[in-house]
């Protein structure tokens, strides 16, 4: 458990992957470490020494097979650090870690580059992103992220979208206005 316990803190990770060959078997998790500790009321120094990885073992069921959709292995990630990518025969692919996931929403948020991020709303129609799309190409708009929310709202839709600052933002958020979209928030990020 002890080199369990510094590969963890080394590396600044909740959980690590365990296998046996190639094979995964579950996670070890800094949790579970701490878990143990406290349920077995004994030392330190000797759990970590007489402790191994394989006695507490979790996650053994929460396997990733690498066709996943980002959605759903978010969702998966919520309350754990850690999920294996393991191919048809069990062997270990590697791990899809929080941290990934979060990469990845900030991708989809365009995080990492600047920009002016506008909040509105919209009425929920057909057609509602096609007509946002238009407004954008004719200001020549460079969107960096567009996200929406309230999916099963059935009258009003917010989204988000983050472009590139430029100097016709008033132009382009009054012709938004205009067009039926309600602006919540603009700032510049």
């Amino acid at each position: 458990m002890q080199s369990v316990l510094e590969k963890l803190d080394d590396n600044e990770i909740d959980g690590v992957p365990a296998l046996e060959g190639d094979k995964y078997v579950g996670v070890v998790t800094r949790q579970g470490i701490h878990q143990e500790f406290f349920n077995t009321g004994g030392q330190k120094e000797e759990f970590l020494q007489n402790k191994y990885a394989k006695d507490i073992l979790t996650l053994q069921d929460q396997i990733l097979h690498g066709i996943e959709v980002f959605e759903t292995t978010l969702v998966k990630l919520k309350d754990i650090p850690l999920m294996a990518v393991i191919d048809e025969n069990g062997k270990f692919q590697g791990a899809v870690t929080r941290s990934d996931a979060l990469d990845q929403f900030q991708s989809a948020f365009g995080v990492h580059k600047e920009g002016v991020r506008i909040a509105f709303t919209s009425v929920e129609t057909e057609g509602r992103i096609a007509r946002l799309a238009d407004i954008a190409h004719q200001f020549h708009e460079h969107i960096i992220s567009l996200v929406t929310f309230d999916e099963t709202d059935k009258l009003v839709r917010r989204i988000v979208m983050k472009i590139e600052k430029k100097n016709n933002i008033d132009k382009f958020v009054k012709k938004l206005e205009e067009s039926g979209f309600r602006i919540l928030d603009i700032h510049e990020v």
